[in-house]
């Protein structure tokens, strides 16, 4: 095969820190600095506020569980890809990654953009501080994590380790200093005639989405060092890790703001910080955001390759995206593309609100897919090294968990979720076209 020429093979050299450290990366991204106040405002009490926290840390740490035991029968490249179209369809598979791969450049920069904003009053004089100067310094974010990740995997991942030990200290010494030097001005959640289980399920739909990514590190399952004994262990231990810092985090929003004042605040860490530290808190909350923001960034750019090396194997891209260099196991075809599905919409990028109901729709239903594959992994393979407690009862728990989610956004967002829908089709004639130039 192409994939064994030339050295085009891809060499396991990660080990489990390094991935846990990716999955930590993916998921505490820039939502937990947004996505609380709109928590605040769908729950509109501080019970449902942590019970919405804490239902959807238990169903992502069970669907962490879930692509643990998948990704550690199919520890090879592209696994996410690879999966689908060995379970059911090349053709599902390609349409799944196409609508995966236009959202996951778009949210990056996005990502970068955002964190972009946080610096601008902190970096740049005043007369620097356009309307263009967060774009360029996202552009200059995103050159520099690609230039990086150039370099080798093992150069990435490295840089990964560092960002996010980074965030996860200042994160957490944020959260306590809070906890242990703020004054308590707590704000009640406005009434709502609302019953609470619809807003229950409108505020799972932010939180979804900052519990979101994990299940992308199943890329990264031929990076890994003996994968099927530390995969599982990699991903769940990202996953507590996260888990565990979101609640750590949100018990101080709740205990200095109040419920309400985390439903006003669209920056809520800010709002912490200043309470905190006063004229010193813009400044903290700016790095820890910069470094959450790089640190998402970076872990995309790093596992997203894998993907297009697994789709050319199947001929439905060109055989450029299978090529590796031998020295620093870099597929420099796939970092060029995925770098311009990042740079390319940042100029027509909106905001985080518009992105994020749009995210959780595309991401919930291609979720629920890719865990269905258990099941046939299961029947075909029986029980592997690894296996999910609970089996069948809790992974379709949590495939209908996700259709729960993906039908609140249908109801609330429809245009949105059509469209979303209409992206995903239109991988059925690329499909088609790439396997009539690439295939061999």
């Amino acid at each position: 095969m192409a994939a064994e020429h030339a050295g085009h093979t891809i060499q396991p050299r990660l080990y489990a820190f390094d991935t846990s450290m990716v999955v930590l990366s993916l998921v505490v991204g820039i939502g937990i600095f947004r996505t609380p106040a709109i928590v605040a405002s769908a729950a509109a009490g501080t019970l449902l506020f942590f019970v919405a926290w804490a239902a959807g840390g238990l169903v992502s740490l069970l669907g962490a569980l879930v692509f643990a035991e998948i990704g550690a029968r199919h520890a090879r490249a592209g696994g996410y890809y690879r999966v689908v179209a060995e379970c059911y369809h090349p053709a599902l598979a390609f349409m799944l990654n196409w609508s995966q791969t236009l959202m996951q450049g778009a949210g990056a920069a996005g990502v970068a953009f955002i964190g972009a904003e946080y610096l601008v009053p902190v970096l740049l004089p005043l007369q620097w501080r356009g309307a263009q100067a967060p774009l360029v310094l996202a552009c200059v974010m995103m050159v520099t994590l690609l230039a990086l990740n150039y370099r080798g995997i093992r150069f990435g991942a490295s840089t990964q380790n560092v960002l996010s030990i980074l965030k996860l200290v200042m994160m957490v010494g944020l959260a306590i200093c809070a906890l242990w030097l703020a004054p308590r001005t707590p704000v009640p959640p406005a009434a709502s005639r609302e019953p609470w289980m619809p807003r229950l399920a409108s505020a799972l739909v932010p939180c979804f989405y900052a519990y979101g990514g994990y299940h992308m590190t199943m890329n990264l399952g031929a990076d890994l060092r003996d994968a099927t004994r530390r995969f599982p262990l990699a991903i769940t231990g990202g996953m507590l890790l996260v888990v565990g810092l979101y609640l750590l985090l949100n018990v101080a929003y709740q205990s200095v703001l109040g419920t309400g004042g985390i439903a006003n605040s669209q920056l809520v860490a800010a709002a912490l910080s200043r309470a905190t530290f006063g004229p010193l808190g813009a400044l903290v909350v700016s790095a820890a955001v910069c470094l959450s923001a790089a640190g998402f960034v970076n872990a995309t750019i790093l596992q997203v390759p894998r993907t297009f090396y697994a789709m050319a194997e199947d001929g439905v891209l060109p055989q450029a995206f299978m090529r590796v260099n031998p020295h620093t196991q870099v597929q420099e075809a796939g970092l060029a593309f995925f770098g311009a599905t990042m740079l390319l919409p940042a100029l027509l990028l909106g905001s985080f609100e518009k992105l994020l109901d749009y995210v959780i729709f595309t991401d919930t239903l291609t979720l629920a897919i890719v865990a269905s594959t258990l099941f046939a992994l299961r029947r075909r393979e029986g029980r592997g090294a690894f296996a999910i407690w609970g089996y069948p009862l809790l992974p379709g728990c949590y495939i209908i968990c996700l259709l729960c989610v993906a039908a609140r956004v249908l109801a609330l967002q429809p245009a949105l979720a059509l469209a979303a829908v209409g992206i995903f089709l239109t991988g059925w004639p690329l499909f088609r076209l790439g396997r009539r130039l690439f295939a061999a």
